[in-house]
């Protein structure tokens, strides 16, 4: 009566038996799930679990032997096999020694997060996009300022219109005009620059200016030279008009401008002319005062009341009223028109120099108005390019510079109060103009 009845199935059921129908002595999840037992390893108050490094006998890295069913139980083993929990074996995010964790890199009390070092520059790559840069800017700039200024020449004068024209020789021929137009100007401004009122346009200087390879001649020519004004064409109407006879120099501007005044200087010395500019009071002053004055040795003072005119001698700067008074003065001058000839030149190759200084030609706001006040008021013939027209400025300053030579057309005389050239020294002047020869002939 005190035993135990036996299990409905017939088994016999023991102080082990966990349920009928049992097979084992305990159920299977006894076997593969470790009991965990407070105040064991692991548990609160006990000892801290024992890695199975040291359970085992094993060195560090080292798997322990294998468990009673032949299972190697490394880290992370159940007794069944490797466990891959799927997860990165990396270190955790704030795990001990990893970020963000006490004493880990960049938290507290760790050393700082370091950054991922910059790669270095590459200076040769900078240098080489830099002076891309700049040489695409110049290029453009350059070619903007061509057209720029090539749209604002005056090409006016038509030299196919000149007959009976000489052969061309070696060597470039420029006739330079200044002419007394009062063109664009004001009364004030007249009243000013004392030019008068007149009405109209003469010449009141005109010289050749010749390049080539042995270097550069500027030959001014006298406005009360005595010329024979050939027969020619009319520049307006097309008609041909009968010679003139002899006359002034200047008297040809006045009859039929610019083409009448090249076939008469042409017909005087056979110098075949290619290239006319031709330049007005008001441009004068206004390129002088655009670049800022020009500097001039005047070896004695000199006064006249028609030019405006007061000079003293010595080194001075003269603005564009000062310049203009300058170049028109003859009274006051002991060589009336001869003299006041040499005084031109002598401005003019200046005026030049000026111009090509590196304090003109690299300064935009001193290089842009300078050009614009002398194309403004510049005219040329049609066939005259812009780089012609730097060619000639270039020539003038070259002859500042020494590179050629100054004078006056050779006089002999003169006729009816004309000064009347010396011919023979006219024509060896002219062979050796037409030759590129260098010019061994004196001018007054």
């Amino acid at each position: 009566m005190n035993e135990r009845p036996q299990s409905w199935g017939g088994e016999r059921s023991d102080s082990r038996g966990y349920g009928r129908g049992s097979a084992e002595a305990q159920p299977e999840g006894a076997r593969s799930m470790p009991q965990v037992r407070r105040g064991g390893p692991g548990g609160p108050g006990g000892p801290a679990p024992v890695p199975p490094q040291q359970q085992y006998g094993q060195q560090a890295g080292q798997y322990p032997p294998p468990d009673q069913y032949g299972q190697q139980q490394g880290p992370y083993q159940d007794g069944y096999g490797e466990y891959d929990s799927g997860y990165n074996t990396g270190q955790v995010y704030g795990s001990p020694g990893g970020p963000q964790h006490p004493g880990g890199p960049g938290g507290p009390g760790g050393p700082a997060r370091s950054r991922p070092a910059r790669p270095a520059p590459n200076w040769r790559k900078r240098i080489k996009w830099t002076a891309i840069v700049v040489v695409a800017a110049l290029v453009v700039t350059t070619v903007s300022t061509y057209f720029w200024a090539d749209g604002k020449i005056r090409r006016e004068v038509d030299l196919s219109k000149v007959i009976d024209r000489p052969d061309e020789g070696k060597g470039t021929n420029y006739l330079i005009v200044g002419s007394d137009s009062r063109e664009g100007m004001s009364k004030d401004d007249q009243k000013r620059l004392h030019t008068g009122y007149a009405a109209g346009k003469r010449t009141d200087s005109m010289m050749i200016l010749h390049t080539g390879d042995n270097g550069t001649t500027m030959i001014s020519l006298p406005r009360d030279s005595n010329v024979t004004i050939p027969s020619f064409k009319g520049s307006d109407s097309g008609k041909m008009y009968a010679a003139r006879g002899a006359n002034k120099l200047n008297a040809a501007y006045a009859f039929d401008g610019p083409e009448l005044l090249v076939r008469t200087v042409e017909y005087n010395t056979g110098l075949h002319i290619d290239h006319y500019a031709e330049i007005g009071f008001g441009g004068f002053a206004s390129i002088v005062d655009a670049v800022g004055g020009v500097e001039m040795d005047i070896p004695k003072g000199f006064k006249d009341k028609k030019s405006g005119a007061d000079f003293k001698a010595g080194k001075q700067t003269l603005n564009g009223e000062q310049a203009l008074a300058f170049v028109r003065t003859r009274y006051a001058l002991p060589g009336s028109d001869l003299d006041r000839t040499k005084n031109q030149q002598k401005f003019l190759a200046a005026l030049a120099h000026q111009v090509a200084t590196p304090s003109t030609v690299l300064n935009p706001f001193k290089l842009y108005p300078v050009m614009g006040s002398g194309l403004d008021s510049l005219v040329v013939d049609k066939d005259m390019s812009l780089w012609n027209l730097v060619s000639m400025f270039w020539a003038m300053k070259g002859v500042t510079g020494g590179d050629g030579k100054q004078m006056n057309m050779p006089i002999s005389g003169s006729v009816g109060g004309n000064l009347a050239w010396d011919m023979p020294k006219v024509k060896q002047l002219v062979n050796e103009l037409k030759n590129d020869d260098k010019v061994t002939v004196s001018g007054n």
